[in-house]
């Protein structure tokens, strides 16, 4: 093999684990199908559970955030990929993931605090 031809093999993605159409053999449409689906039950469920009034209203709201959590996790391992392994690309993920839930803190206790406090200026 030529210098050339394993500088070609070594970009196309074959040495990598990836087809020669540069996806990542594992990660299937099946993956995002199935996805899809567990996110589509999770948030029938949630909108079934306060339909019915099935629990308290205080534990309702537990068992709603149980699977806010929940589906953010299904999201992350089925869309964004978390699992996936590029050494380099690691301290990337944990820091996407903590300003994700940073900005997603805040705008929720901004939110509340706007709704609770808001209507005093006026």
């Amino acid at each position: 093999m030529t210098s050339i031809e394993h500088h070609l093999e070594e970009h196309s993605g074959r040495s990598n684990g990836l087809d020669s159409t540069g996806m990542d053999e594992k990660h299937t449409p099946w993956n995002h199908i199935i996805g899809f689906s567990i996110s589509l039950v999770l948030t029938v469920l949630a909108l079934w559970m306060v339909l019915h009034h099935i629990i308290h209203a205080a534990v309702l709201f537990g068992a709603i955030m149980a699977l806010a959590i929940l589906q953010a996790f299904v999201q992350l391992y089925f869309f964004m990929h978390i699992t996936e392994h590029h050494v380099p690309q690691w301290p990337f993920h944990v820091w996407m993931l903590t300003l994700g839930v940073t900005f997603t803190i805040l705008f929720v206790v901004a939110s509340i605090w706007i709704m609770s406090f808001g209507a005093e200026s006026y």
